[in-house]
């Protein structure tokens, strides 16, 4: 394995910590029933960079950011998704 895919592999595992950094969000939210104090605009904004990273990993055949983006906008979306579902309750 040369050097260029040990950094992609470690950029991977990055993305993958990225992704599960969002969890804690989406279990505040769970167990509180509530989103107050959270920024839908900046984890939308978030979301829509993840789109983008998306398809530039896809144009770019980069699976490693491609699939990390993925699980980022996973969680990250997640979270703005129940953001608006317990601001309109």
């Amino acid at each position: 394995m040369d050097i260029k895919e040990v950094v992609a592999v470690f950029f991977g595992f990055g993305l993958m910590v990225n992704a599960a950094l969002f969890v804690p969000q989406i279990v505040s939210i769970l167990r509180s029933k509530s989103s107050e104090g959270i920024s839908f605009v900046t984890f939308m904004g978030f979301s829509v960079l993840q789109i983008l990273g998306i398809l530039h990993g896809y144009f770019k055949d980069d699976k490693y950011l491609m699939f990390g983006m993925i699980a980022s906008l996973l969680t990250c979306g997640s979270v703005a998704i129940l953001t608006l579902i317990y601001r309109k309750r």
